[in-house]
């Protein structure tokens, strides 16, 4: 039997995606994952970081993108072009975190993503994947799209449904909320890169565009591709009259709280992306599938593989449930393994087994782009009303 390569991996990032990242990379088989280290603008939370998980702590990018031949971009959106081009001209592949770029204002400290004029916005954005996709081109390396959706035991159950009963997708219905992000940053449309409808609406977004992908391949050799978005973004948690009860996150500066996409493919089909930022009770992330032969409903978070109550919150007080619920008293849904349900494992095993075997990726930069361009052509949708607005694709 060969032995297993060996894969030299660093870390770009210290926060919540880092540490999910350096989770994963412990389950991963089959590579022999030498984990270089950890590299972060500010000494201090990179060297802390490098110390809890007892790696090396680099002093400059440029360094670790050399002692590696992968590299996880945990970062903000805003850094995310620079850093994948980096290691793209060096041959290492980079694990980009959703979404794969955006624009954040070129650098503006008063921009507001609010009042800015998103034909330009969209154009900055789109001239930003273009400079990735050239760079992966001219590279040995390939982008490894992060968006653990696509990775989802439930996506993947629907992706074999799909393909073995040849199911023309009618229409899917997805969403993901709840009660405001992590991120100290979010907020700020020149940190995070958008709202709710980017942060969060890209998860079922890509999803629902790699299951249309699935569907055209498997039955016709190419994939299907959205065509245009309709969409709309409003920010309750800042209007004159919302009533603050304490347990949704406010205090946003220039980004949405709650968003619509409605996609229509380019063989008519549908899609409709719901996100919001104002929804209590944990995370609700899920997928529905209405296809001409099957009916799919796929529960990323929370799902009933286990129930489990509590008359009083002290009993659970020092056990972790699963993310974002506001109290632990009456029925929860523990999850037994959040971060396979997830697809977190499983995407980390494909795109290590990419870089090392050759092994072609599901979530790809292609899917990336057309993530991106969908996205931010429904912030200019939005802008308009509403109005019908093309979707530029990448083959």
């Amino acid at each position: 039997m060969n032995p297993n390569k060996r894969i030299r991996s660093g870390i770009i990032g210290t926060g919540f995606a880092a540490s999910f990242h350096f989770e994963s990379i412990r389950r991963v088989y089959g590579v022999d994952v030498e984990l270089a280290g950890v590299y972060s603008l500010r000494r201090e939370s990179r060297e802390e970081f490098a110390r809890k998980h007892e790696i090396e702590a680099f002093d400059s990018v440029e360094r670790l993108l050399d002692a590696c031949d992968l590299v996880h971009v945990c970062t903000t959106v805003g850094s995310h072009e620079q850093l994948a081009v980096m290691a793209l001209e060096r041959d290492v592949f980079p694990i980009v975190e959703k979404p794969l770029t955006g624009y954040v204002g070129g650098g503006q400290e008063d921009f507001n993503g609010e009042t800015a004029d998103k034909a330009v916005v969209l154009r900055e954005a789109l001239n930003s994947v273009d400079r990735i996709l050239e760079a992966e081109r001219n590279s040995r390396a390939r982008v490894l799209y992060a968006e653990n959706w696509v990775y989802a035991p439930a996506i993947q159950k629907e992706k074999e449904l799909i393909e073995k009963s040849g199911a023309q997708v009618l229409w899917i219905h997805g969403e993901e909320s709840h009660s405001g992000s992590h991120s100290q940053t979010y907020g700020y449309w020149k940190h995070s890169g958008g709202g709710v409808m980017l942060g969060k609406g890209c998860h079922p977004l890509t999803a629902a565009l790699y299951l249309k992908r699935v569907e055209g391949l498997s039955r016709n050799g190419r994939p299907i591709r959205p065509k245009t978005v309709s969409a709309r973004a409003h920010a309750i948690t800042r209007l004159p009259s919302y009533i603050d009860g304490g347990h949704i996150r406010r205090g946003y500066y220039d980004i949405d709280d709650i968003s619509m996409m409605h996609i229509v493919f380019e063989d008519g089909t549908l899609a409709d992306i719901h996100a919001s930022d104002i929804v209590l009770g944990g995370i609700h992330n899920w997928l529905e599938i209405s296809a001409n032969n099957h009916r799919a409903v796929c529960n990323i978070n929370p799902n009933t593989a286990m129930l489990a109550y509590a008359p009083s919150e002290h009993y659970f007080k020092d056990i972790y449930l699963v993310e974002k619920t506001e109290t632990k008293q009456g029925w929860s849904f523990p999850a037994p393994d959040e971060d396979l349900l997830t697809g977190y494992p499983a995407e980390m095993q494909a795109f290590y087994h990419s870089a090392a075997y050759g092994i072609p990726v599901e979530s790809d930069s292609n899917l990336a782009a057309e993530a991106v361009s969908t996205i931010f052509s429904a912030y200019l949708s939005a802008q308009e009303g509403g109005r019908e607005t093309e979707i530029k694709t990448y083959d």
